[in-house]
């Protein structure tokens, strides 16, 4: 009998260790959701902020691996800010791309869409080649939020893409 009561009462202590340290465990888990809630909230204002006028380089990402930024250019165009409008230059992987236009192919296809046109421009790479392919100026929207931008090829066939453009840094003048 006594040594059910000994159990029983190292049970009870065990019982209020691991309490203890539940409600421990639980404050600091709090406490970092808390810190993570407040550290997303600062990027969010971050990137709902108006950049100033200048130039950026930022990231340009698409939801296809077909249609990206050149390789030559790591998923980097140049961003323009301008009176709070926002374009960034882009540099394709061809010529195969002919025309963008900012929002969907349904609406591309009406008559009157303005369509992005492209420049050809020659595309050095790090072993010395070179190429030439598309680049266009987008129009960004926002920062850090996808947008919709369909394409169409030398096919004549209209895509819908998803792209966002994120991580602007100004860009030192020469």
């Amino acid at each position: 009998m006594k040594k059910i009561g000994i159990l029983l009462a190292a049970a009870i202590a065990g019982a209020a260790v691991f309490t203890g340290c539940g409600s421990a465990e639980s404050a600091a888990v709090s406490s970092a959701e808390s810190a993570a809630v407040s550290t997303a909230a600062s990027a969010s204002e971050v990137s709902d902020a108006a950049l100033a006028d200048g130039v950026y380089t930022a990231t340009f990402t698409t939801d296809s691996s077909m249609f990206h930024v050149n390789e030559a250019y790591s998923d980097q165009g140049i961003l323009t800010v301008d009176g709070g409008e926002m374009t960034i230059h882009i540099v394709l992987t061809s010529t195969k791309i002919v025309n963008l236009y900012p929002g969907k192919a349904e609406d591309a296809q009406q008559e009157g869409a303005e369509l992005l046109q492209p420049t050809v421009e020659t595309v050095e790479y790090s072993d010395g080649t070179t190429d030439e392919a598309n680049a266009f100026d987008v129009p960004v929207p926002a920062i850090g939020e996808d947008f919709d931008l369909a394409l169409i090829g030398t096919k004549g066939v209209w895509y819908d893409h998803v792209v966002s453009v994120s991580d602007p840094v100004p860009m030192e003048e020469s």
